[in-house]
């Protein structure tokens, strides 16, 4: 096809600059979700990041926000989202990661897709996700989501299906959950923002009982504005501008939360760029390391096991339809409930001491590596053992799970790439409250060190309307 015959298009822009297209009438909605599903139909093939496509559904939903008199308050007026597939949405049955646990259709939206429908976005279709959720690794018998940086390796999870999605540019903001570390993880494999919000931010309403309170729904975005609108929106309040913030003290650690489970050196790197961005942000990046207790290992895997086994008593499941790594973790699940291991006391415990790191260091914020290697390979992970898939795990992403049971907000950010061409990223964490500090910082990493929104070679299709 001759350049000539490329037609423009609206894939590759920012959630934010489809929403003021479509708010000032340069482009319909129906068009920008037209223009994405195009995409999605010639790229995903090869990455497996959607399990559904709403196709005709989304169209649909489109010409219903073209028809809307007032689009001035649509803070995502048109922007083609997707949305993790254990999140209801009204239509589709909710999949939670493989045929063996998915439920029936929904007869309605989940609160956080309701209120991306309320400020305009409109639902293209569900990201894949490992079974229950409870892997780093995105794959089921049927794909296995491949991250578009490298097709040979994972894309992360459990929000796996969601960062390939938005790193291929399949949809410019895409929700996820957090459970011990789903969003962040995956963002980090990818080279995307990915925001945790703080417990009690944004409803959760996930699997029986939020994991015990560990999980959050969140964003992951190319962009710190796409972040920004994104979080304002599930949390239910108008977006706000971004203020660059006066001088913060950040506390900086490598130490690893798990024993000889060391960053390799080009996530070292990665820190100690991010100390440098810091610093010429006007910011003072001094050495400050949490303490992780033995024990908090212990109690977080054994709450990661229970919620495993309380989610799948919840929905009814026979155990021996799992898949063997999971089955492996729900008999896990059991047995720490039934010995008592998972006890509220001590995750309230390690949150009083995490919120007090800040007063006792001195410190604003803490800046840690996002992962501790490179992403595994892309492999069939579902196929193979507990074990396996549990030191893979816990090798490539210890630095996460941590913030989860503290219920603290947690973001990371692209700061560079490894020696072989994959992104890096570092994670900040804050106390309660402190998400928009979060992505400030973020936006002034952006500035000083713009990171490509999406993999090379994406997206794949036309000239984009906007550059």
């Amino acid at each position: 096809m001759a350049v000539q015959d490329i037609m423009p298009t609206w894939v590759g822009a920012t959630a934010k600059q489809i929403a003021r297209g479509v708010r000032r009438g340069d482009v319909s909605a129906t068009q920008v979700v037209a223009d994405h599903l195009d995409h999605i139909d010639r790229a995903d093939a090869g990455l497996a990041a959607f399990r559904t496509v709403r196709g005709g559904a989304a169209i649909t939903e489109a010409e219903k926000v073209d028809e809307q008199e007032d689009l001035a308050n649509l803070p995502l007026a048109g922007v083609p989202v997707g949305v993790k597939e254990n999140t209801p949405v009204a239509g589709l049955p909710t999949w939670n990661g493989s045929a063996a646990v998915r439920t029936a259709v929904a007869e309605a939206d989940h609160e956080v897709v309701r209120r991306l429908r309320g400020a305009g976005a409109v639902i293209l279709g569900v990201t894949r996700m490992p079974e229950l959720g409870l892997w780093g690794l995105t794959d089921d018998e049927t794909a296995v989501t491949r991250n578009p940086w490298d097709t040979g390796r994972t894309p992360g999870g459990s929000s796996g299906g969601a960062a390939a999605a938005v790193a291929a540019g399949l949809v410019p903001i895409a929700h996820g959950n957090d459970g011990l570390g789903s969003i962040r993880i995956p963002a980090a494999c990818c080279g995307l923002l990915g925001l945790k919000p703080g417990r009690g931010v944004v409803p959760c309403q996930l699997g029986a009982d939020d994991w015990f309170g560990l999980a959050e729904h969140g964003v992951l975005t190319g962009t710190v504005a796409d972040a920004a609108v994104g979080f304002a929106v599930l949390a239910g309040r108008r977006p706000e501008k971004l203020v660059p913030p006066q001088r913060l003290r950040v506390g900086v650690s490598l130490r690893s939360p798990v024993r000889g489970v060391h960053p390799d050196q080009p996530n070292r790197d990665a820190v100690t760029a991010a100390g440098r961005l810091l610093a010429a942000a006007g910011h003072d990046a001094v050495p400050a390391d949490p303490v992780y207790p033995t024990a908090l290992g212990l109690q977080g895997m054994a709450t990661w096991f229970a919620a495993a086994a309380a989610d799948v008593r919840a929905a009814g499941v026979d155990r021996r339809s799992l898949q063997r790594r999971s089955r492996r973790h729900v008999a896990l699940g059991e047995w720490a409930q039934r010995r008592g291991y998972v006890r509220e006391a001590d995750r309230a415990a390690w949150r009083d001491r995490s919120i007090g790191f800040f007063g006792d260091h001195s410190v604003d914020l803490l800046l840690t590596p996002a992962l501790a290697s490179a992403p595994p390979p892309a492999h069939a992970w579902s196929g193979r053992s507990w074990r396996s898939n549990l030191l893979t795990n816990i090798r490539y992403a210890p630095y996460a799970a941590p913030w989860n049971v503290a219920g603290l907000p947690a973001l990371v950010v692209p700061v560079g790439r490894r020696p072989d061409g994959l992104p890096v990223g570092v994670q900040l964490i804050g106390p309660p409250g402190s998400e928009l500090l979060l992505l400030a910082v973020a936006g002034q990493f952006e500035l000083q060190a713009p990171w490509p929104r999406h993999a090379p070679g994406y997206p794949r299709v036309g000239t984009p309307v906007v550059a």
